[in-house]
Parts: C-alpha cells; structure tokens; sequence
C-alpha cells in the first residue's frame, strides 16, 4: 500500500504546537512561509488541521493557505519516509536519461511521484533543476546532491543509509 493520505497530528499537540508557532510569528511581515516552515520543522509535514488555524490567525483564507502548501515542493502534507529521493524533471536532466531513470526508480520502488514506499523507506519526488545541468542525471538523496546519477549508485547509498 501506497502512503498518500494527509496524515494527522492529535489535536492537542497540534493546537499547543500552532499556537506558540502563530503567536511567536504570527506579527512578522509576510508571516506564511515562516509559519509553514515552523510548522513542517515541529512535524516533518504541514498537518491539514493547521490550515483553517493559520487561516483564522492570518485573516486569510483556507484556499491560500493550501495554495501555499501545494505552489512550494518542499512543504509536505503527510510524512515523507525516511530517505527521500528527489529525480530532476528538468529538460537538461531529460535529455541525460532522467525519464528513463524515475520509471527504473518507479518501478523498482513500486510507487510514483510524491509517494512513499508502504514500508516507510523510501519517498520519491519530482524536483525541477537541482543546479548540475551539465552532470545530468541528476538525483538527490536524503540531501545529497548526486550527478550522472544511475540505479546502482542510488541503490548503494540508500543501502548505506538503512545500515
């Protein structure tokens, strides 16, 4: 089974949680994207039942607030697994055998683009551009930037990774 769903947080964590995070950045200019960023950092994914929080907080709407989430990549709405593997969707990266790569990586793996294995290992990811146009393929794992990227090279450093 696939892990796709929003997860959830149990309310009274989430609200203590979201209230000290809205109360200490709640004033700032621009707050959104510090708060998203606290919020994610406090959880490891932006829990949907902050949203309408945030939204009342920020006299905002629900929508934008969701909008945010959804525009910006690195914001999740559900825990990634314990290694995530971004593939660069750019055309550089295509060019190099990108496409070939996600679907060996797919198909290996047995999910697609935002999921995560049913083990919790493995969360694969689209990025478009990673900075190494001119060493394409490029991948990054868990943080670490890879060029000329290949199956066995990501296989052995998430093989390192789980030891």
């Amino acid at each position: 089974m696939r892990q796709t769903a929003a997860a959830t947080v149990p309310q009274p964590a989430l609200e203590d949680s979201a209230t000290r995070i809205l109360s200490s950045l709640g004033g700032l200019e621009g707050p959104l994207l510090p708060i998203l960023h606290a919020l994610q950092a406090e959880f490891g994914f932006v829990p949907q039942q902050a949203v309408p929080l945030i939204a009342d907080h920020l006299n905002i709407s629900r929508a934008e607030v969701a909008g945010v989430i959804s525009f910006y990549h690195d914001f999740r709405a559900a825990p990634a697994g314990r290694h995530v593997v971004r593939v660069c969707r750019a055309e550089a990266c295509q060019s190099m055998g990108a496409n070939d790569l996600a679907a060996r990586l797919q198909e290996k793996l047995g999910i697609g683009w935002g999921e995560t294995t049913p083990d919790g290992a493995v969360t694969l990811e689209p990025v478009y551009c990673l900075g190494l146009c001119a060493c394409g393929p490029a991948v990054q794992v868990d943080g670490a930037l890879m060029g000329r990227a290949d199956i066995a090279r990501i296989e052995d450093i998430l093989s390192e990774a789980a030891e």
